[in-house]
């Protein structure tokens, strides 16, 4: 099949989807002990998740200055709209399933009495059926669930967003596009339901904590990127040269104010835990940031832009899993010694040579995986940690960080694996020596 008829052949689906969803409308009863009545709303709380909602929406285009001023001039353009594009792409498939499949009624291992969820039910909420505007008992009990479903729905987007930056100046876009449906759908969300639904496998039977997704988003999209790098091979150009600092300014300065949705609003509620999320959130990344402009230049560096950006989305990202179960000073650590380890992560000769483009997994990966190994030894709450008596919840924890790695990473090899064998993933010599801008999209920076 020829890459326009592949496109052709894409654009059917969407029109095959559109006519469907409009067939489709409330073809299941709605279980009635599930929803709650709208005097159960609480307006402060609706207020702050819409409030959330709209912070985490700019984090994608946030992202995708942040990316698109680290690679090189051929490249801007389409570097920026691979994340850019999942606010239409990923939205569209979280209503189509990834909501139900992410948070429908659990389907995976009965123990006991109990199920404990690997996948939601497809059906449960297909194109948002009986997602309206009464609350959800155990998904948001305060505000109306189809403010929880969007609020959700902004994780599922900059999560492929993510993996981007290390795939960027050589990967086909109608391939990147084929991938982030997959990887939402089989790593994504099942991901998201082991770990954020009330039945999942990680979260109720193992004990994760994960505030707002260290494990769902960061670790995922962080090996989803590892397992890229690995199948695409190295750029034919691999020197980096950063094209627009000013760029990455910019979107370091929305990733921050975005996150403050992405922490704080994990509390579904305007509250207290709300209120120590937002501050561990700016705490940890302020923390970050010096740390790793100090450790930059005792290591010989010059302090640059790009390290102060760098470093302050790292302590962004490992700050994530813990945010409302750690005190300022905690936060403060997370910030310092993820810095070090994600600063020797991004200079380590062996990472390197594999050309993760803007070191997604040093960054993000590594970032996730501290976030979850420092929430699991200083949670505060009774056994909620390692330092707090919960010498199970730390081990179960670490059984987890390694399942969630084998998963994200092996689960997303075989996926972009088969995606190439739809689609070659991968741009020809000619046009990633002419540039992506031009090459798939005619367009210049």
């Amino acid at each position: 099949m020829t890459l326009e008829k592949r496109w052709i052949a894409s654009f059917i689906i969407i029109v095959i989807v559109a006519l469907a969803s409009l067939l489709w409308s409330h073809q299941t009863a709605a279980i009635s002990d599930t929803f709650l009545d709208t005097t159960a709303i609480n307006f402060a709380d609706v207020a702050w998740l819409l409030t959330a909602s709209c912070l985490v929406l700019l984090m994608t285009p946030g992202l995708s200055f942040f990316y698109g001023g680290m690679v090189g001039r051929k490249n801007v353009i389409s570097t920026m709209l691979k994340s850019f594009i999942c606010l239409g792409v990923i939205s569209l498939l979280w209503v189509v399933v990834g909501f139900s499949l992410s948070f429908g009624e659990s389907i995976g291992i009965t123990i006991g009495d109990q199920t404990y969820g690997i996948i939601g039910n497809p059906l449960d909420f297909i194109f948002f059926d009986q997602v309206e505007m009464l609350p959800n008992a155990t998904l948001g009990s305060t505000i109306p669930f189809i403010l929880f479903a969007l609020f959700q729905m902004k994780f599922a987007v900059i999560t492929p967003a993510i993996i981007t930056g290390a795939l960027a100046e050589r990967i086909r876009f109608i391939s990147f596009l084929l991938f982030i449906c997959l990887f939402t759908l089989l790593i994504y969300a099942p991901l998201c339901h082991m770990i954020w639904h009330p039945n999942g496998l990680l979260g109720s039977y193992f004990g994760v904590k994960d505030f707002a997704g260290g494990t769902v988003v960061h670790m995922s999209a962080g090996f989803a990127a590892l397992a890229g790098v690995i199948v695409l091979g190295k750029r034919k150009n691999s020197e980096h040269i950063p094209t627009n600092i000013p760029f990455v300014l910019l979107g370091t300065g929305l990733l921050w104010f975005g996150w403050f949705g992405f922490n704080a609003g994990s509390a579904l509620a305007a509250n207290g835990t709300a209120a120590m999320a937002f501050a561990t959130t700016t705490i940890a990344s302020a923390s970050a940031m010096i740390t790793w402009i100090f450790f930059d230049r005792i290591n010989g560096r010059k302090v640059s832009a790009l390290g102060a950006c760098i470093g302050a989305v790292v302590g962004l990202v490992v700050i994530t899993p813990a945010a409302g179960f750690v005190s300022i000073p905690e936060s403060i650590f997370f910030g310092f010694i993820g810095a070090i380890v994600s600063n020797k992560m991004v200079y380590w000769k062996k990472l390197k040579q594999i050309d993760d483009t803007l070191d997604v997994f040093a960054c993000h990966g590594v970032g996730g995986i501290m976030g979850m190994i420092l929430t699991a030894i200083f949670a505060h709450g009774e056994d909620a940690s390692l330092l707090h008596g919960g010498w199970g919840v730390f081990s179960h924890h670490m059984i987890a960080l390694v399942l969630v790695s084998v998963f994200t990473f092996g689960g997303a090899y075989l996926l972009f694996k088969f995606t190439n064998i739809i689609i070659p993933l991968r741009v020809t010599e000619e046009f990633e020596e002419l540039g992506l801008d031009l090459s798939q999209h005619g367009e210049k920076f």
